[in-house]
């Protein structure tokens, strides 16, 4: 469960911005937020979903990109480090880190992961443990005068020896954490829950660039292919069975393309191909598995969702019912997304402090707000007040 997420020197933003989960007190939706419930402490309730407004190029993008930056270096440090760019427009950020730090629980423990990246190498890595409410550092690792100088706390599971051979496996760019887990024998359990919690971070930069791992899912089972219809059904795509044309040797190039969709309509049934299909069903596909996987208890559970333009090419209406039914479910995982959709500023469906705001300052710095930190109640219309210029965050357009 995600309690706040912080920013700083990283693509559009400047000094240190934060995208807070925590729930407002004295707000009415209890249905969209859930309480926390961790060993030793009370914290405030959680939301469930929080939606990102901003005009082009105001920073929600990155937002996305720097939420998920963690389980990108986890999975491929390379890439992953050459998508962390400081702030450009100032300078003195230039040689300095970006900086970026989760707040979350899991199994009913609070942690604190601060991470640093400069140029092609990690230069902090930082986590804390709050057992009943106590701050207590597991592990630190900075980069200073050439070498990683490691601070391992008392309470670390493992024993030197096994501590020692840790950070002789742990390169510029990979995690510490990482390879703690890689190479811990199975009673070392401590750091493998944060670690899976934090890989479970998914940033989603478009929907149809998920859609080739669920075409690979229904190659594996075809069950996958009969809940996917169903799902499409429920959102009024008429399919009525997806299925893979029958011959031999497919590869994954080939297999997007015997791919079968057969729509039912009232004057009957007809096959199309995958590229026939719209963009709006084929992102339906790409969000599908992950869609799934938030709500669902598997082994692959998702932590947070962050999906990049939830509203690509798909109806409000689909949109708003995807929300809705995210709202009813009991299960706390949490769906972050950006979207320029404002029939979704409905006080009916989300709180004031579900929405979030980014916009650029004079220096091109993305500033990152809540419409709850403007006045006003709890009942007005987000929307025409968004429209307004209340909450700021609308393009400026120059006239001729």
């Amino acid at each position: 469960m995600l309690i706040e997420f912080s920013v700083s020197n990283f693509r559009s933003f400047r000094e240190r911005q934060t995208l807070s989960m925590v729930a407002a007190p004295r707000l009415h939706k209890r249905e969209n937020v859930f309480t926390p419930m961790v060993k030793g402490e009370k914290l405030p309730d959680l939301l469930k979903v929080a939606a990102v407004y901003g005009p082009n190029a105001s920073g929600k993008s990155n937002l996305i990109t720097a939420m998920g930056i963690f389980s990108c270096i986890a999975h491929g440090p390379e890439s992953a480090m050459n998508a962390v760019e400081p702030f450009r427009f100032d300078k003195s950020l230039q040689n300095q880190a970006s900086e970026f730090e989760w707040n979350f629980i899991v199994d009913g423990l609070r942690y604190r992961l601060h991470l640093a990246v400069l140029g092609k190498r990690i230069t902090k890595e930082i986590l804390h443990v709050f057992p009943a409410g106590k701050e207590t550092l597991l592990y630190q690792r900075v980069y200073e005068n050439g070498v990683d100088n490691y601070l391992l706390g008392s309470e670390l599971e493992g024993g030197a020896i096994v501590h020692q051979a840790w950070k002789n496996l742990t390169g510029p760019n990979l995690l510490f954490i990482a390879q703690a887990v890689a190479n811990a024998s199975e009673q070392l359990q401590q750091l493998r829950k944060p670690f899976h919690w934090l890989g479970g971070v998914l940033p989603v930069a478009k929907l149809d660039w998920s859609l080739s791992f669920t075409i690979q899912q229904m190659r594996k089972d075809q069950r996958v292919g009969e809940l996917l219809a169903e799902f499409l059904r429920e959102v009024d795509v008429p399919i009525l069975q997806i299925e893979f044309a029958q011959h031999a040797g497919l590869v994954a190039k080939d297999a997007e393309e015997s791919l079968r969709f057969t729509h039912q309509t009232a004057m009957g049934q007809a096959k199309f191909t995958l590229l026939e299909e719209s963009d709006g069903t084929r992102n339906l596909m790409g969000f599908w598995m992950f869609w799934m996987s938030l709500n669902h208890k598997t082994k692959t559970d998702l932590n947070v969702l962050a999906i990049d333009e939830l509203d690509s090419s798909l109806h409000p209406n689909i949109i708003i019912a995807l929300l809705k039914k995210r709202l009813e479910l009991e299960h706390p995982a949490q769906m972050i997304f950006t979207t320029h959709d404002t029939h979704l500023m409905d006080a009916k469906i989300l709180r004031r402090d579900q929405f979030w705001i980014t916009e650029r300052d004079a220096n091109g710095a993305t500033q990152l707000r809540s419409i709850h930190d403007f006045a006003g109640r709890e009942s007005e219309d987000i929307e025409k007040r968004y429209y307004e210029g209340r909450y700021r965050g609308l393009p400026l357009l120059r006239r001729k």
